[in-house]
């Protein structure tokens, strides 16, 4: 089984996700932490970012372990590193770059082939795993999503201002949504959730209750 839960930067995908899979005791797969690790591997490695063909031959190279709680590149344990600001900043066009991201989503389906999985992204539901029975779009007022992202435990942008961070989230929305390769979409026949107003319990509960149907 594949629940596949898409969304904007800040809507609680990963939160949602992570505690839905414990509930239904499935493998939480979250791919943000995926692109964040080889953009870290990428930035590590002082690579120039606008050369390609330096990233691709550095994607060659890149080892990925991904579990629960834990993300390992090429043996290192990197889960705090991730979060930093520069990996934030370079993240959006690591991922856009189609190599990159064909690795990916290679890895995520050969992940989904061998167990039951809760995996949020971006294109979830239209890229990765379009098959699937079970597909969420989970959305939230920028606003909200702004003071969501800041009182992240795992954001390092704690002294970034309101303004700035909803200003930070607004650019990368229209970043992701209008890239060429595997653009931020609702599928057409994902569930629309706006979480605005609803507790993360709530979120979870209903998602559930769609899955049991």
């Amino acid at each position: 089984m594949v629940i596949a839960i898409d969304g904007p930067a800040g809507a609680g995908k990963s939160t949602v996700a992570k505690k839905v899979a414990k509930l239904l005791g499935m493998f939480y797969l979250d791919t943000g932490a995926m692109y964040r690790a080889f953009t870290h591997y990428v930035i590590a490695k002082k690579a120039d970012l606008d050369n390609k063909s330096e990233i691709k031959k550095l994607l060659e190279g890149f080892e990925l372990s991904i579990s629960q709680d834990n993300v390992r590149a090429n043996g290192k344990d990197i889960t705090k590193e991730i979060r930093w600001e520069n990996v934030t900043t370079n993240v959006s066009y690591i991922s856009s770059i189609d190599f990159v991201r064909n690795k990916m989503v290679e890895l995520q389906r050969e992940i989904g082939k061998n167990k039951d999985i809760v995996v949020e992204g971006r294109d979830i539901g239209t890229v990765v795993f379009p098959d699937t029975r079970y597909k969420f779009y989970l959305d939230a007022d920028v606003v909200e999503r702004a003071k969501r992202r800041l009182k992240d435990k795992k954001n390092e942008e704690k002294k970034v201002s309101m303004l700035a961070m909803k200003e930070k989230i607004q650019k990368r929305d229209q970043y992701d949504s209008t890239r060429d390769n595997s653009p931020l979409k609702q599928a057409n026949d994902a569930v629309l959730i706006d979480s605005t107003h609803m507790t993360i319990d709530e979120v979870c509960k209903y998602i559930i209750n769609k899955v049991k149907g």
